[in-house]
């Protein structure tokens, strides 16, 4: 045991000082900044997309009461400001080179960190009751065709399916999220380091 105990004692003295050269550590933040480019794009398509669906039925289907086409334009404004909202924080960090000048994107994808934590949390609240609003407003209409049993499933279903959104999957999403930016601030920390330390 004594034996375990003294090679444990010079292992935990032994420390490797892994260097990992600038260039390496830009390869892999070129990565990670690449699909973080990536998801917030696929994002803001899938929101322009749902504009264009939500518009289409709007403009399709023959709605008569007022309440509807007031529910229908409040969902199309939300979605269209949320949009705009993420589209604009997406450019933070695409517009910039980070091979350039690391220094400065990681000032950038610290803006990026504050406006995501905005989103978040004071902003998405607007952006669910602008939405469960207007809802309710389009289901006033749409819901008198249906069979009472069929309107209390489809309110469930549809506000259920809002409420665990809210939730458990946004609350995911603000942990990976969270974990994905601060991850990349530290590298790009680490990469400013090198440089200042090479110059």
């Amino acid at each position: 045991m004594q034996e375990f105990d003294h090679i444990e004692a010079l292992w935990a003295k032994h420390t490797v000082d892994v260097k990992i050269s600038a260039d390496d550590m830009l390869k892999q933040a070129k990565k990670d900044v690449s699909n973080m480019r990536t998801k917030s794009l696929l994002n803001i398509i899938g929101m322009a997309l749902s504009i264009f669906v939500i518009a289409a039925i709007w403009i399709f289907y023959d709605f008569t009461s007022i309440s509807t086409h007031f529910g229908i334009s409040i969902i199309v404004l939300a979605i269209a400001v949320y949009t705009i909202i993420l589209y604009s924080n997406h450019r933070v960090i695409a517009r910039n080179d980070f091979t350039q000048n690391p220094h400065v994107f990681l000032q950038k994808l610290k803006v990026y960190q504050l406006q995501r934590h905005q989103l978040y949390n004071r902003l998405y609240w607007f952006y669910v009751i602008a939405l469960s609003l207007g809802m309710a407003l389009y289901f006033y209409e749409v819901l008198a065709n249906f069979q009472p049993w069929l309107q209390i499933l489809f309110l469930f279903l549809s506000f259920g399916w809002m409420i665990f959104c809210s939730t458990l999957v946004r609350k995911a999403v603000i942990k990976k999220d969270k974990e994905r930016i601060a991850l990349l601030i530290e590298k790009f920390e680490r990469i400013s380091n090198q440089f200042k330390e090479t110059e």
